[in-house]
């Protein structure tokens, strides 16, 4: 399945609303059937081929946002991603609840 493009669309709009240092977000890739969106060249997070987006968020994180709001651990195959979530496109259905998502996977590569 591709990429819901409408979604990297809206993500790219909560970017552009982020006061980013020095501009350093810019660079999107496409990867895994996905679009990547990278940061000094490390994906922040991805609008997912699977629907919705992955998020980076920090292994603590991770666990801790599984446990308390929708998101999901992030599975490659048999593999779960550690310090990475999925949210359901379900979930993102409002702007500030998507730039909520977007500005948690910036700030991880902080």
């Amino acid at each position: 399945m591709a990429y819901d493009e409408t979604l990297a669309t809206r993500v790219r709009a909560a970017l552009d609303g982020l006061p980013i240092a020095g501009g350093r977000l810019g660079a999107e890739k496409a990867m895994f059937g996905g679009l990547a969106f990278l940061l000094d060249g490390s994906m922040a997070l991805a609008v997912s081929g699977q629907g919705g987006i992955m998020v980076r968020v920090g292994a603590g994180a991770a666990r801790e946002l599984v446990a308390s709001t929708p998101a999901e651990p992030v599975e490659m195959g048999t593999r779960v991603m550690g310090g990475w979530v999925r949210v359901a496109a379900e979930h993102l259905t409002h702007d500030d609840e998507l730039s909520a998502w977007v500005a948690r996977g910036v700030a991880a590569l902080d």
